[in-house]
């Protein structure tokens, strides 16, 4: 005999029965008892006997304690034995500081897993700045190929004028200025004099140690002495720049002056 559905009370017949809260529905009867949605037996949720989706199943709350005297002293009790024990923890924990975490393994791994992502971060700031420097690197190889023309002129020039050397074969560096002789003993540096007023102020400024006579065209001679104004590096030998004594502007030897 065919059972009746639990919810309309018709006939069920085997082909559209559902055998489930241990009662019997039609397949379309089966549905949520609040917002009537079909339901089967892998969505459904079963509360007092009747079928919910899993967004209007009800949610159980707690029951309430009554507050016995039975109840309130074991509450007292319990709350003066946490006070005692934080007391007691405050005291013998006062003046050390912060508390050692324990070292179980859930935190040996996030450890772990913390040295891996800075060691990762490590290597690829590495790996960016290094190709950042080839970079430069390869604008300043460019440069260098389209000036290489004067550059090697400078060079040339600069190798024709170069210190005499010795009769050993050695090269004569230049007598040491007083300046860094001082230095080299301890001595206060001697603070360089103050510009007069109607010397231009753009430029470095440099003072000749030695006396110099202008080889070629572009170049400047001066004296021991003199000072020379608007000066620029042109390489590691050579400089641009202006006697002040006679407004000659050419190039000069870097190692016959010194930096004001």
């Amino acid at each position: 005999m065919n059972p009746n559905c639990a919810r309309c009370g018709k006939i069920v017949y085997p082909t559209e029965k559902v055998n489930c809260l241990d009662k019997f529905w039609h397949k379309a009867c089966f549905h949520c008892e609040t917002c009537k949605m079909t339901l089967n037996m892998k969505n459904y949720k079963g509360y007092d006997k009747k079928p919910y989706c899993s967004s209007h199943y009800p949610k159980q709350s707690f029951t309430m304690v009554a507050d016995t005297p039975e109840n309130l002293r074991l509450k007292q009790q319990s709350e003066l034995q946490s006070q005692i024990r934080y007391k007691e923890d405050f005291e013998k924990n006062k003046g050390k500081g912060f508390s050692v975490v324990a070292d179980t393994p859930e935190l040996q791994r996030i450890k772990k897993t913390q040295d891996q992502i800075s060691n990762i971060k490590y290597h690829e700031e590495f790996e960016k700045n290094r190709m950042g420097n080839q970079d430069g690197g390869d604008l300043v190889r460019r440069g260098s190929e389209d000036d290489t023309s004067y550059r090697r002129s400078a060079q040339e020039s600069a190798q024709s004028h170069q210190p005499p050397t010795s009769s050993q074969g050695y090269q004569m560096q230049p007598p040491q200025p007083q300046q860094q002789q001082a230095k080299s003993y301890g001595y206060q540096e001697p603070q360089a004099p103050v510009a007069p007023r109607g010397a231009p102020s753009g430029g470095k400024r440099f003072r000749a140690v030695y006396d110099y006579n202008a080889a070629d065209e572009d170049e400047v001679s001066f004296q021991d002495g003199d000072t020379i104004i608007n000066v620029q590096q042109i390489d590691d030998g050579w400089m641009y720049g202006t006697v002040e004594r006679t407004g000659d502007t050419g190039m000069l030897p870097a190692n016959y002056v010194e930096a004001i």
